[in-house]
């Protein structure tokens, strides 16, 4: 396991951070660039903290995270890129997605919910498909989450404890933690064919969460050279003289009960 750091440092890093962040969106809406960060890793590896930390300052205007669920009956008719497509961003826009099309070379492939030829055929596709989205101008970022199987386990449990964590640990948690093996050899293979010069994938340690956060947030910015173009602080004027104006009984309005 990594080496951990105080909550102190490590909420003095991230609120930085976030001002570095904020600087990064104001260049990307300013210089109309489209950059895409596809998250994934094993279950529990902590891609949420991390999804959560990276949009927390940013204008949600600029910045969509796509979490998909799983294909209607319609959507498994579709050439399988095709519901991904739709949520590409345009000029000025920030797009993560929270897992991609890698769940065919993963949850896909390891639970038996594609064929063999549909995995084989994605395997091809994939990497001549980010080519393209690389041409076209968009910046894509892909980072894996790496847990140990001890760490994983841990925080399995966690949430098996934690009646406000219950959500997290969905039936396909729950089985992951019986084919560690299987979604090993998964990831390794589609590392061999999905890790292109063009779309290399980053590998994110992600034992500690505090420094996973920090790690993968400075490697987003370090990504992207970006100049600070935010506008200037404003000086707001005295509030002009809004004229007479009685205002109806406050009494008669249906408060929410203060409890606390």
């Amino acid at each position: 396991m990594g080496k951990s750091i105080s909550n102190s440092q490590y909420e003095s890093a991230l609120s930085d951070m976030h001002v570095e962040l904020v600087k990064w969106q104001y260049w990307i809406k300013a210089k109309g660039l489209r950059v895409m960060i596809v998250f994934e890793g094993r279950d529990a590896a902590g891609k949420g903290g991390v999804i959560k930390r990276l949009t927390e300052p940013l204008n949600p205007r600029g910045c969509n995270v796509v979490a998909l669920p799983a294909p209607s009956n319609r959507e498994k008719t579709q050439w399988y890129f095709q519901r991904y497509v739709q949520h590409l961003p345009a000029a000025g826009e920030i797009v993560i997605f929270d897992r991609s099309w890698y769940n065919r070379a993963g949850v896909e492939r390891v639970m038996g919910f594609c064929t063999d030829l549909e995995y084989r055929e994605f395997l091809r596709s994939c990497p001549e498909f980010e080519r393209m989205l690389v041409r076209s101008g968009i910046i894509l970022l892909k980072y894996w989450f790496s847990v140990s199987d001890h760490e994983q386990e841990r925080r399995f449990q966690k949430r098996a404890s934690d009646t406000s964590k219950h959500w997290k640990l969905s039936p396909m948690d729950l089985e992951s933690r019986n084919r560690w093996v299987e979604y090993s050899k998964a990831k390794d293979e589609m590392f061999f064919y999905t890790d292109i010069m063009e779309a290399r994938w980053h590998v994110v340690d992600a034992d500690v969460k505090k420094t996973a956060r920090l790690n993968c947030l400075s490697h987003i910015l370090d990504s992207v050279a970006y100049e600070d173009v935010m506008p200037d602080p404003i000086a707001l004027p005295e509030r002009a003289k809004q004229g007479d104006y009685q205002r109806p009984d406050i009494e008669a309005q249906n408060f929410v009960p203060k409890k606390y």
